[in-house]
């Protein structure tokens, strides 16, 4: 008689098999309070898979419209074809960072040695493995709302416990709650994390607000996380403050930076942490048993990167300014709907409460009947339910047809929802 030795499958097992209790942290279940569903869910629900699938994709930046400088396809060229660059010690390639540290101190204006340098695989790399570094299991992180998408969920993933911070940004001086985080500091926060300009709603703080909180960070001995990814990227010359440049705060201040969006790098995979040796020592353990080092080849057009690019720079940030007063003034064609444009990035985070319907049915409206894929704003915390983040550097032409559909849309929602009312 023949042996069955096949497996049997465990049938009380109903949880996908890769999806670990990190995983289902991730899926931020505590949403489904404010929208009926986890993030994960509604994400899902909403075809979220960071592809495009061939509309419009606002969820970032137009990188046919707005390309990389001229130099980066000559310097990834040169270095891809010397296969003794190929491997790096972790951190980065020892010449790109000695180059980086002049370019950085200068950008920041404050003295960066190697030592206080990781190269990453772009930004989004830095966020996780700077977290993954510093944050363990109940570890208390003070974190903006809303506030950039993914920060949640790697600190879900890493099993923090989360307070939100609330994020002023209707008025003309931008700011944190500061009052509530210096509330919190009893409880003795292993870390501050926030974005800025802020991600989603593109607001750059003044000097006031940054000089209180580094003045907070060093009173309670807190580290402070900054993602400046799109420092870079700043209207009507309106000046930025670098937390990292305040008195004392290079060793409270881990700052995130990065060529992806402002130089249109995303491609290329790099991304520059910048904070205390021995965070940078934690950095790189994590970036060992991740992704061993940045993609080594991309890694030589950082030693280029912040160096004679005045002209570039000038131009990038005036078509974006261009592109962002035209959908200004298109959204504001929406009866109910508001928007208030910040002086930084290339988002708008328009609210849509007003129309009716929920931030999920909106986005879903948008993208079948117009075509377009916005980031709904439940993904950036509870206080960015009931709006939208759209990204604006897009193609004029291209832009111009989409937003007719998109105010089209808006505007049979915001009908829909006088009729109910």
């Amino acid at each position: 008689m023949a042996c069955d030795t096949q497996p049997k499958l465990d049938s009380t097992r109903m949880a996908p098999r890769g999806e670990s209790a990190r995983i289902k942290r991730m899926h931020l279940p505590s949403r489904a309070s404010v929208i009926g569903m986890t993030v994960r869910a509604a994400d899902t629900s909403l075809h979220l898979n960071g592809g495009g699938d061939g509309l419009i994709d606002t969820t970032h930046f137009d990188t046919v419209r707005f390309p990389p400088p001229e130099w980066a396809q000559t310097i990834m060229a040169r270095a891809s074809a010397d296969g003794s660059l190929a491997y790096t010690p972790y951190r980065g390639h020892p010449s790109v960072l000695k180059d980086l540290s002049q370019s950085v101190s200068r950008f920041l204006g404050v003295t960066i040695g190697s030592a206080n340098l990781a190269l990453t695989p772009g930004t989004q790399g830095g966020l996780f493995t700077t977290l993954s570094a510093l944050v363990d299991e109940g570890d208390l992180v003070l974190l903006p709302d809303p506030e950039y998408l993914f920060a949640e969920r790697m600190l879900a993933f890493l099993g923090a416990r989360v307070e939100r911070i609330p994020v002023y940004y209707e008025s003309d001086t931008p700011t944190l709650d500061l009052d509530l985080i210096e509330a919190l500091m009893r409880q003795k926060p292993r870390l501050i994390l926030f974005s800025h300009p802020h991600n989603p709603t593109g607001a750059v703080y003044g000097q006031d607000m940054i000089a209180r909180l580094a003045a907070l960070a060093r009173k309670h001995n807190c580290l402070v996380l900054v993602d400046e990814l799109y420092s870079r990227l700043v209207y009507d010359q309106t000046p930025f403050h670098h937390l990292v440049a305040k008195d004392g705060m290079l060793e409270h201040c881990i700052t995130l930076l990065g060529p992806s969006k402002t130089e249109s790098m995303s491609g290329y995979r790099v991304g520059v942490v910048v904070g205390p040796a021995d965070v940078m020592d934690g950095v790189e353990q994590t970036l060992a048993i991740t992704s061993l080092r940045a993609p080594a080849y991309a890694q030589h057009l950082l030693s280029q990167w912040l160096v004679s690019d005045g002209a570039f720079l000038e131009q990038r940030v005036r078509d974006l300014d261009a592109l962002r007063k035209t959908t200004t003034s298109r959204l504001r064609e929406v009866p109910g709907l508001t928007v208030f444009p910040q002086q930084g990035t290339a988002y708008l985070f328009p609210d849509v409460s007003a129309l009716g319907s929920t931030d999920v049915e909106v986005a879903g409206r948008l993208r079948r009947e117009a075509g377009v894929i916005v980031s709904p704003g439940y993904q950036f915390g509870p206080r960015g339910v009931g709006h939208f983040r759209v990204c604006y550097a897009r193609d004029e032409a291209q832009w111009d047809a989409a937003l007719d559909r998109m105010v089209a849309c808006l505007n049979r929602l915001a009908d829909k929802g006088a009729r109910a009312s």
